[in-house]
C-alpha cells in the first residue's frame, strides 16, 4: 500500500500531466488553423479576464490572412493547383523581354503575398519576373489547415512546376521564415532544382519553430515545446519531430544566400549556423543584419539588403 501522501502526490502530477496535454492539444490545433470571416485575434491587453482565461487554456482562433493588392507593378492573378488538388492564388509580374529569369516568393506563417510586395518590387526593378504565391490556408488560397511546412512543400513544387513548364530556364526561390524552411522541405521531398535560393530566417526544426513562438509569448520552452510539437503532429497525421529543415539543407547543391537578423527572437543563431553548415552547396553565403529581428530585412535594412541580394543574383 502506498502512503496517503504519496497517492495524493501521484494524483496531482497525473492530473497536471493530463491538463497540460489537453491545453497543448488545443493550442496546437489553433496554431495550425486559420478561419475566414472572423476578426483578428485581440492582443492580451485588449482581452477581458474571461477572454484571457480562454486564451491560456484553449488558445485563440486566428483569422485567415487577407490580401491587400497594393502591388504597383503590373501583374496578373494566376490560380495553380497542388499535387493534392489545393487551389493556390499567385501574382505574376513579368519584366521586359530581357528579364534575367523568374523569382518565386514564399511568405511566412500567418502572412500572405501582400507581405512580400516590398521584396517583389525590388526584384522586379532588378530586372526579374516575380511570382508570389499564397500558401494553403493563407490569403486567397484554399484551405484552413497549415501544416507548418509538411504539405506546404507541395505548394512550392506547384509554383516551381508552373514556371518551369512555362519555359523558364533561370528560376530562383526566395522565402522568409516558414517560406524559407518550406523551400528546404520542397527540395528534400521533390528534388526540385532551382538555379539559386535565398533563405531568410528559416527555422531549424519544427520543434525549434515552436520554441521560438513560445519565447515571443514569454512562455517556458520546456515542457511546452515538446507537447505542442507532439500534438500538432498527431492532429495533422504526421510525426512533427521529423520535420527538420536543417537536415534537408544537405540536399541543396545550388548557390544559396542565407540571411538572419541578429535580434531575431524566433530563430536562433545556432539554428542558422546549423543550416549553413549543412548546406551541400559549394557556393553558399551567410549575411547577418545587425539592426533586424524576425522581420522583413528588405524593409528594415533596405540598403544592405539590396546590395547583398543584387550581388548574389548577378
Amino acid at each position: 500500500m502506498f502512503p496517503k501522501w504519496l497517492k495524493k502526490t501521484l494524483y496531482f502530477f497525473v492530473s497536471l500531466f493530463i491538463l497540460l496535454n489537453i491545453m497543448a492539444s488545443f493550442h496546437a490545433y489553433k496554431f495550425t488553423h486559420f478561419y475566414a470571416g472572423i476578426p483578428p485575434a485581440k492582443k492580451p491587453d485588449q482581452m477581458s479576464i474571461l477572454e484571457k482565461t480562454d486564451a491560456i487554456f484553449i488558445g485563440v482562433k486566428y483569422s485567415k490572412s487577407k490580401v491587400v493588392d497594393s502591388f504597383q507593378v503590373k501583374h496578373e492573378t494566376i490560380t495553380i493547383k497542388t499535387l493534392d488538388s489545393v487551389k493556390l492564388e499567385s501574382w505574376y509580374a513579368k519584366a521586359d523581354s530581357n528579364a534575367k529569369g523568374t523569382i518565386l516568393l514564399f511568405h511566412g506563417h500567418g502572412s500572405s503575398k501582400s507581405g512580400m510586395i516590398k521584396e517583389a518590387t525590388a526584384f522586379h526593378e532588378m530586372g526579374w519576373n516575380v511570382f508570389m504565391t499564397d500558401f494553403r490556408a493563407h490569403g486567397n488560397s484554399e484551405g484552413e489547415v497549415c501544416t507548418v511546412g509538411f504539405d506546404e512543400a507541395k505548394d512550392v513544387k506547384a509554383a516551381y512546376e508552373y514556371i518551369k513548364i512555362g519555359g523558364e530556364k533561370n528560376i530562383v526561390l526566395w522565402g522568409i521564415s516558414l517560406g524559407a524552411s518550406t523551400i528546404l522541405s520542397a527540395v528534400n521531398q521533390f528534388n526540385i532544382k532551382p538555379n539559386k535560393i535565398i533563405l531568410e530566417m528559416p527555422f531549424g526544426t519544427l520543434e525549434d519553430a515552436v520554441k521560438g513562438r513560445l519565447r515571443t509569448m514569454h512562455i517556458p520552452e520546456n515542457p511546452f515545446s515538446v507537447l505542442l510539437t507532439f500534438w500538432g503532429g498527431v492532429e495533422q497525421g504526421n510525426w512533427a519531430f521529423n520535420f527538420r529543415p536543417q537536415n534537408f539543407a544537405s540536399k541543396v547543391n545550388c548557390p544559396v544566400l542565407l540571411q538572419w537578423g541578429l535580434h531575431d527572437l524566433r530563430v536562433t543563431e545556432t539554428e542558422t549556423n546549423t543550416i549553413y553548415k549543412n548546406l551541400a552547396s559549394h557556393n553558399k553565403f551567410i549575411m547577418i543584419y545587425a539592426q533586424s529581428g524576425h522581420q522583413s530585412l528588405c524593409k528594415n535594412e533596405p540598403t544592405k539588403w539590396l546590395s547583398t541580394v543584387s550581388g548574389f543574383l548577378n
